[in-house]
């Protein structure tokens, strides 16, 4: 196992430890709904602070249930990590591509890039 591997290993298990842990250790066993966003924490601790609160803006988009709120986040997630994905796959390809040149260039390596760790 190389040293990548074991890196990208170890991340994967402490991604997976902070997603279990928190289910298995009971946290938020003591409210009405656990693990709610940190907005709805906001506006619960606001309300208990100054009942009479009035917001200064109201959402442009209020979805009809907590299902369509969700699966609106889920895709807004999925498309940032989709832009992400693009944005490093193309500078990869892209440095890949310079160094595939410059090797050509050279002529040292018959068209074929030496091997490299990326």
């Amino acid at each position: 196992m190389n040293k990548n591997t074991k890196i990208n290993t170890l991340l994967l298990l402490v991604v997976a430890a902070l997603a279990v842990l928190p289910l298995a250790l009971g946290l938020g066993d003591d409210e009405k709904e656990p693990f709610t966003g940190s907005d709805a924490q906001a506006e619960t601790a606001i309300t208990e602070i100054d009942p009479a609160y009035e917001p200064w803006f109201s959402p442009l988009y209020e979805p009809p249930s907590g299902e369509i709120e969700s699966a609106l986040f889920a895709l807004q997630a999925a498309l940032g990590a989709g832009v992400l994905a693009y944005y490093f796959g193309l500078r990869r390809g892209r440095r890949q591509g310079e160094l595939r040149a410059s090797v050509q260039q050279d002529g040292s390596g018959a068209g074929e890039p030496a091997a490299r760790g990326d």
